[in-house]
């Protein structure tokens, strides 16, 4: 369960499993994959507050959080949204990558989204990569960026999801998979292609 705490959503086992140390560590990182960004992506200002809306559409989880301020990431916001794209088959969470939340943020800003994005699929473990592959289930990738934190799949309420697609491709910041009959956008922050 999520629950808000100040300006974050908080779930109380990411508060438990997620010390400071490690956030610190993650923000670290994340600021220097920043440095080897995409352009649209290395043009965010670095002072910017930068927010993000998400809604798990397995879990319930809902998170309104923002995850860099005073130029940079946020240690406790990272493992929030961590524990909301969590593997939602068998609850692995790992670290996302900042460059995927900021080409979301920038997408939002982009779209003018008033609504959380709905998460179909963040993190996959290795085991659910391969159980979806073995399954049939059409797209899956062998060496999927979702097994890496890079990759997420989403939809806006109330956007069309064409519109969703260009926007994204427009970013050139990553992959742009476009799947209408499950009704969802493949982004990830891999190198640039569309399919």
């Amino acid at each position: 369960m999520i629950k808000k705490i100040g300006r974050h959503w908080k779930s109380a086992e990411a508060a438990r499993t997620c010390p400071e140390r490690r956030g610190l560590l993650k923000g670290l990182v994340g600021a220097a994959g920043v440095l080897a960004a995409p352009a649209a992506l290395a043009a965010l200002p670095a002072l910017d507050v930068r927010q993000l809306a998400l809604l798990n559409t397995h879990t319930g989880d809902r998170l309104e959080a923002t995850y860099w301020e005073h130029g940079r990431y946020l240690p406790d916001a990272l493992s929030e949204i961590n524990y909301v794209l969590r593997d939602h088959r068998s609850g692995a969470v790992t670290d996302i990558e900042p460059g995927l939340l900021d080409l979301l943020h920038l997408l939002r800003s982009r779209l003018d989204a008033r609504v959380p994005f709905h998460i179909i699929s963040g993190y996959r473990s290795p085991e659910t990569n391969a159980m979806l592959r073995r399954n049939g289930s059409g797209g899956v990738a062998k060496r999927s960026l979702h097994m890496q934190g890079k990759a997420v799949d989403v939809r806006v309420p109330g956007l069309e999801l064409g519109h969703l697609r260009k926007v994204a491709m427009d970013a050139r910041a990553g992959g742009v998979g476009y799947y209408p009959r499950s009704a969802f956008v493949h982004i990830d922050v891999g190198r640039v292609r569309y399919w």
